[in-house]
């Protein structure tokens, strides 16, 4: 038994007496070796950094997208520090290895870590969020326009926590008990700040559901208007017109509200005056003249020949000042020029029932190649109708055919009349500065959405596959998109109405309900100018008829 003891602590005493060896200098030939690799490594990052953004560069000046030499302009400073610490990490290796060589090795790990996230974050918030943005503006789709800014808040912040704990690992710091201490405080967090999670989901809830989008106008449950500004994690931001100030509501009380948008289906509102009448007076004069006060304001909703007919007898419009047209003659230039609109949009929808009624006949038992000529010689029409042309390309050894716009011609075209339309109502004088970007953005988003909806169905006319007879199904659903989400060609249940509704002692009361064309103009506020200048018409035409009482 002693002798086993002996034995042990013998052992014991011999580990314990190991001293490491002590750290050697690198050698001549190592210094070397690495001032060589060093040398090389950055002649090939300089050639490597000439090829990217000088030569590819040019190149890609040469194209007709900009997305590469975007993203080159981007990552030009953080390339410089990524190649030079991936040529120090490099020839590090020739200098061997241990001590402080593997200290030196770690950190430069760390930092080149360290600039990629630097690299992969900027490439995020200032490319990838730059197109999704872009993206979004040429989709109808509401969620895109909610969770691209809480992407571009969230996604760089998980990118650093993601950088910084690699970095940390690397250089040998420890973080599992940090990582402990983290998930404790998580927890007792999470019980802290439970309504604000709540209200972070019923964000989350919002952005499925989609009940609006920004610069949607809504009521609130109080009855005041307010218009979305911003969604956020916690909150929603509203301004409220009247009031002119911000309010921001949990996203929980919003999500559990009955949401009333104003903006949907269209921009189109309206608006209801309740009107008194002597009631001796004929009825039916009294009818006319108060649809022909509605006919007559330039921004109501109506049969244009109608409105453009009687627009001249509607007093105390705008009148002309410096450079600015008068409001009727502003409006009487948009109305002439919608009607063109209009009578383009019903030729369109015309050739397309055609084009259905084509396709049913031809479709049973399939199309073949003569028939399916027959549909796109049909198709083609329409799209010179709308302004659009054929382009095909050669993409390696295959064709391949896709829409672009014609360009400018004497031929009016459904794309050419809506831009001459949003510009005659850009010189409507009641605008205000913001509606000078408001109208093009909203219109010119509907024509790229509406291109790349006939691009589609372009595609599934030339190679319809699977669906070739479903085409007539296809062209139906665009018919219903443009009648629906870009432009009626007719508003006829928007005529103006209006109805007696009651006889009180010396007084017929009537009720005039008429649509002004989109609420969303002059800071929110047209419909309740257009509505203040009708009734201010009806006072001074019914008193002209002595027929107007107080009621």
């Amino acid at each position: 038994m002693n002798y086993t003891l002996i034995a042990q602590a013998a052992e014991s005493a011999s580990k314990s007496s190991v001293v490491p060896p002590p750290q050697t200098l690198p050698t001549d030939a190592q210094v070397s070796a690495f001032l060589y690799t060093f040398g090389a490594s950055i002649v090939i990052a300089f050639l490597l950094y000439i090829l990217l953004f000088y030569i590819l560069r040019s190149f890609f000046r040469r194209t007709e997208k900009d997305t590469a030499l975007f993203m080159l302009g981007i990552l030009q400073i953080p390339a410089i520090a990524i190649f030079i610490l991936a040529s120090l990490k490099i020839s590090l290796t020739q200098l061997g290895s241990g001590g402080i060589l593997n200290l030196i090795s770690r950190v430069l790990t760390g930092f080149l870590i360290l600039a990629l996230t630097y690299s992969v974050n900027l490439l995020f918030t200032e490319a990838v969020v730059y197109y999704l943005k872009d993206y979004a503006r040429k989709t109808e789709a509401v969620w895109d326009d909610v969770l691209i800014p809480l992407l571009q808040n969230f996604i760089p912040v998980i990118t650093y926590l993601i950088g910084i704990s690699l970095f940390f690992s690397t250089i040998g710091v420890d973080l599992t008990g940090i990582g402990l201490a983290v998930g404790s405080i998580t927890v007792v967090l999470g019980l802290a700040v439970k309504d604000i999670l709540s209200d972070f989901f019923s964000g989350l809830v919002l952005l499925v559901d989609t009940p609006f989008r920004f610069g949607d106008v809504i009521s609130m449950p109080d009855g005041s208007v307010a218009i979305i500004k911003h969604i956020g994690i916690r909150v929603t931001k509203l301004y409220l017109i009247n009031e002119h100030c911000e309010v921001y509501t949990p996203n929980t009380t919003l999500g559990g509200q009955n949401i009333v948008n104003l903006s949907r289906p269209t921009t189109h509102y309206a608006y209801t005056i309740k009107v008194s009448v002597r009631v001796d007076a004929d009825a039916v004069v009294a009818t006319n003249i108060l649809q022909q006060i509605i006919l007559g304001h330039p921004d109501t909703l109506g049969n244009l020949d109608e409105k453009i007919k009687h627009l001249d007898s509607f007093a105390a419009l705008r009148e002309a000042e410096e450079d600015k047209l008068s409001k009727k003659e502003a409006g009487r230039l948009r109305l002439l020029v919608e009607k063109d609109v209009n009578s383009q949009l019903q030729k369109v929808e015309q050739e397309f029932e055609d084009l259905v009624r084509e396709i049913k006949k031809l479709e049973k038992g399939g199309l073949n190649s003569e028939e399916l000529k027959t549909i796109q010689k049909n198709y083609l029409e329409i799209l010179n109708i709308v302004g659009l042309v054929i382009i095909t390309e050669r993409k390696g050894k295959r064709l391949r055919s896709h829409l672009e716009e014609q360009e400018q011609t004497e031929k009016k075209t459904l794309i050419g009349l809506i831009r001459q339309w949003y510009q005659a109502w850009l010189k409507d004088p009641d605008l205000v500065i913001e509606d000078q970007h408001l109208l093009p953005d909203e219109w010119e988003q509907k024509i790229e959405i509406m291109k790349i909806k006939l691009n589609k169905l372009f595609q599934k006319i030339s190679n319809p596959g699977v669906d070739e007879t479903r085409l007539d199904d296809y062209s139906l659903k665009f018919v219903e998109w443009l009648h629906d989400s870009f432009k009626e060609s007719n508003t006829a249940w928007k005529e103006p109405q209006v109805q007696l509704t009651d006889i009180q002692g010396a007084t017929m009361q009537f009720s005039v309900r008429f649509y002004v064309d989109n609420i969303q103009l002059e800071h929110w506020r047209r419909g309740n100018r257009v509505q203040n200048e009708v009734r201010r018409e009806m006072v001074r035409r019914l008193r002209q008829a002595y027929i107007y009482t107080l009621g």
